[in-house]
C-alpha cells in the first residue's frame, strides 16, 4: 500500500511545467491535457474513480504524458485494479525513463500482491531515478519489504536513509520507531 492518501496526494503535485516540457505536441494540446489531468486528480480525490479514469485517458489521448500513465495506474489501485495499474506504471516508464514515480509505485502494487522480492529492484529502481520529486517514498517502502521479510537491520537502515531524504516524513519516523521497539 502506498503511503497514506494525503501524504500520496501530496506527493503527486505537479506544475504545468512539467506538461510543456515533455514530448512533442503544440502547446495549446499539452494545455489542454493539463487542464484534463487536473479535472481528473479532482475526482479522483473525491472518490470518483470511474469518472477520473475516464478524463485520465482524455489527457492522455490529448497529449500523454508519464505523469498521466502513473497516476491512471494510481486511480486503479485505489480500485484494486493492481495488474491494471501495474500496466500504467509501464507505459509512464516507456514515455518517460527518467521519472520516478511509476517505479515506485510498481514496487508498491507488487507488495500489496506479495510479491517482495519482485518489488526490490522497482523499488532500487525508483532510488535511481533523474526524476523524482519524493525520493525517500522508495526507501520507505524498502523498509516494509525488508521488515516483511524479517530483515529487521535492512529495514532500519532503509528507513533511516528515507528520514535522511525527509526528515520530516511521519510514516518513516513511526515505522523506524516500530521496528526499533520490536528488536529490543
Amino acid at each position: 500500500m502506498r503511503d497514506s492518501p494525503v501524504e500520496s496526494a501530496d506527493k503527486k503535485t505537479m506544475e504545468i511545467q512539467d506538461f510543456l516540457d515533455q514530448g512533442e505536441g503544440k502547446e495549446e494540446d499539452k494545455i489542454a491535457a493539463w487542464n484534463l489531468f487536473q479535472q481528473a486528480y479532482e475526482l479522483q480525490m473525491k472518490g470518483q474513480l470511474e469518472e477520473a479514469v475516464e478524463v485520465y485517458k482524455q489527457s492522455l489521448d490529448t497529449h500523454p504524458t508519464a505523469e498521466a500513465y502513473t497516476f491512471l495506474g494510481w486511480t486503479y489501485s485505489f480500485m484494486g485494479q493492481l495488474n491494471e495499474a501495474i500496466e500504467e506504471c509501464h507505459r509512464a516508464i516507456r514515455q518517460d525513463p527518467d521519472f520516478g514515480n511509476p517505479y515506485n509505485d510498481i514496487g508498491v502494487y507488487l507488495i500489496e500482491l506479495n510479491q517482495l522480492e519482485e518489488a526490490i529492484p522497482w523499488l532500487e529502481k525508483a532510488m535511481n531515478a533523474k526524476r523524482y520529486e519524493n525520493p525517500n517514498f522508495p526507501h520507505m517502502n524498502l523498509g516494509r519489504v525488508y521488515e516483511r521479510q524479517g530483515e529487521w537491520d535492512q529495514a532500519v537502515e532503509s528507513y533511516k536513509k528515507s528520514l535522511a531524504l525527509n526528515p520530516e516524513y511521519k510514516t518513516a519516523k513511526q515505522a523506524l520507531m516500530r521496528i526499533l521497539t520490536l528488536m529490543n
